[in-house]
């Protein structure tokens, strides 16, 4: 027989307020005047990424540590992880004085290896993936004694997580909607427990990223694929959760999917505009609207900004890519002679026309191109797509015919 499923209540989400008052951040929750007006919605920003470790999961970590027994808190925990419920069990069991075992798999990066080594828990890298690592740590809690906190299937996780809720309805009382990321659904049960019980009428739409459709699988019987590299990994679940998807089956108003160009353009408006730093899964909500516009339009939204743990090296790359998505770095191939002095005109017609150049190459050798010519390969930075409309014409109306070269970036 199936256990049954456990039930989180309101009760249990103002317990674990009273329970993580001093011991987490009451994170700001402000609202986004310009990204407002670009939406043609009112914006209000959960700032989750201020907490300590950067991510919503110290709630539900902290809840569940002091939910512990004397004994329970003795033997110590576990928990499995590559990213920010490792930091945020690792970090609160530390600071309450629990051993805490991080089982991670081989694959994870060493910067997140040593940051939780850092907070003093004992890292045990076992297993190709995540499903390979949480097999191992199960038997390791059963072999040791250790108590499991697991990342999201958990009632005294999900009642941690859901005291986001109470904060963000005490700040603005007549929010129309919640938007909230998805990955195993510990954060969406939580703040769905709440936010309906204080106010029934509020809607609640959780984001997965396209290419992880769990829940959303879950709860409307479909079998859409589940994998792939995504830039929201802290929401790359293939499997929801059993009691977090009994809670979002009855909670859950809807569930948006967002394709990977969606997030990285609301990770580059969250760094342009909020000046705040998201990973792929904390930008994940301000994605799902930006890109249904007329879901949300007119409307009172607040949203999660569930973590900024974003590699700083995708980060660059996500800038750059967002710049050719507007036009203000793109490549050009423009069809010159190859003759003196050619080059120098093209750098004028661009220079006059207030772009930049960033890069330059000839294609001379290629049997395609004719003996007298040479094709001219340029990167160039521009204010924006017109600009660079602008600078196209110029040189066009010059005499020399231009390409634009295709990017992987759309």
């Amino acid at each position: 027989m199936t256990d049954p499923i456990p039930a989180v209540t309101i009760a249990d989400i103002r317990a674990a307020a009273n329970a993580l008052a001093g011991q987490i951040v009451p994170t700001p929750f402000a609202e986004a005047r310009t990204l407002s007006q670009i939406a043609g919605a009112r914006l209000f920003l959960k700032f989750e990424n201020l907490q300590f470790t950067a991510s919503f999961k110290d709630r539900g970590a902290c809840n569940k540590l002091q939910s512990l027994t004397a004994e329970e808190r003795a033997a110590g925990v576990i928990a499995m992880s590559a990213g920010n419920h490792a930091q945020g069990v690792a970090y609160h069991a530390a600071r309450l004085g629990i051993p805490a075992t991080i089982v991670m798999p081989k694959t994870t990066p060493f910067v997140k290896v040593r940051q939780t080594r850092d907070h003093g828990a004992r890292v045990v890298l076992e297993g190709a993936v995540l499903a390979d690592a949480f097999a191992a740590g199960l038997r390791i809690a059963e072999d040791e004694g250790l108590t499991l906190v697991h990342p999201f299937d958990d009632p005294a996780v999900i009642a941690g997580q859901g005291t986001i809720a109470l904060e963000m309805l005490a700040a603005v009382p007549d929010l129309d909607c919640i938007v909230v990321p998805i990955g195993g659904g510990g954060l969406i049960a939580g703040i769905a427990t709440a936010a309906k019980a204080l106010k029934p009428e509020i809607e609640i739409i959780g984001v997965e990223a396209a290419l992880y459709p769990s829940m959303y699988n879950a709860l409307r019987g479909t079998e859409q694929a589940c994998g792939g590299m995504t830039i929201a990994e802290g929401i790359a679940v293939k499997t929801a959760g059993r009691i977090t998807a009994e809670i979002a089956r009855r909670l859950v108003d809807d569930i948006l999917l967002v394709p990977e160009a969606a997030l990285e353009q609301a990770i580059g408006l969250l760094l342009a505009i909020e000046k705040t730093v998201a990973e792929g899964a904390g930008a994940a909500a301000l994605a799902a609207v930006m890109a249904n516009p007329e879901r949300f339009r007119g409307r009172k939204i607040g949203l999660l900004l569930s973590g900024g743990n974003i590699d700083l090296r995708v980060l660059g790359e996500v800038i750059r890519r967002n710049l050719v998505r507007e036009g203000r770095i793109a490549g050009l191939r423009v069809m010159i002679s190859d003759s003196p002095g050619t080059l120098a005109t093209i750098a004028g017609l661009i220079a006059e026309a207030g772009g930049n150049i960033l890069d330059v190459a000839h294609q001379r050798l290629f049997l395609d191109v004719p003996v007298k010519n040479t094709e001219l390969d340029l990167v160039i930075e521009t204010r924006d797509a017109e600009h660079l409309r602008e600078i196209v014409a110029r040189v066009e109306a010059a005499g020399y015919p231009v390409k634009r070269l295709a990017t992987t970036a759309v």
